[in-house]
């Protein structure tokens, strides 16, 4: 959250369109927090989008003279969206995904993991820790929910660094530390 990945996604999207690159961009409808079908990021830059409801929809909405595509929030497509990439981007079109590699709690979010590994290349950015002003990596969740999946932006979520994230205790596990040594 925060670390400017949807900024970075649109900037890529909008480096192909000066270069007359046809593109299309798609985000899960579930991401509604700015605007219903543009991707929008923090810092109110936007881009068109087409918003799906499952990552294989996508193959259905492409238009044949695409060679870009652009899929924001990847990370809330879940699995298949890894089939769907990996089969545009063997048909030879340029696939550029923003996304979350984390939750909450710090854990891999999938499916960034393995987009990750079957990416050309992977670029992470990193917020600012609200609590220290270190490097973040980890979004803090401040709003109470059982889900894995809230969606929501500042109010809901704000950046933190390993140190400064609390991961909130798993039902029936007590809390666990881990000891960091500079």
């Amino acid at each position: 959250m925060f670390s400017g990945k949807t900024e970075e996604l649109i900037r890529r999207i909008q480096r192909a369109v000066y270069g007359k690159q046809k593109v299309q961009v798609f985000k899960p409808r579930i991401d509604n927090r700015y605007d219903e079908t543009q991707v929008v990021s923090h810092s109110k830059q936007r881009v068109t989008s087409t918003p799906v409801e499952r990552a294989e929809e996508i193959f259905y909405r492409l238009e044949p003279d695409t060679q870009v595509v652009g899929i924001d929030e990847v990370q809330f497509f879940g699995a298949e969206v890894v089939a769907v990439v990996e089969a545009l981007a063997n048909k030879g079109l340029r696939v550029i995904c923003a996304g979350l590699d984390q939750d909450y709690q710090g854990r891999p979010f999938e499916p960034m993991p393995q987009l990750m590994a079957v990416a050309e290349y992977v670029t992470k950015e990193l917020a600012i820790c609200v609590v220290c002003g270190n490097p973040a990596n980890r979004s803090q969740r401040i709003v109470s929910s059982g889900e894995r999946v809230v969606v929501g932006a500042a109010g809901a979520y704000e950046p933190r660094c390993r140190k400064c994230h609390v991961p909130e205790p798993t039902e029936g596990t007590p809390p666990q530390t881990l000891e960091l040594f500079d």
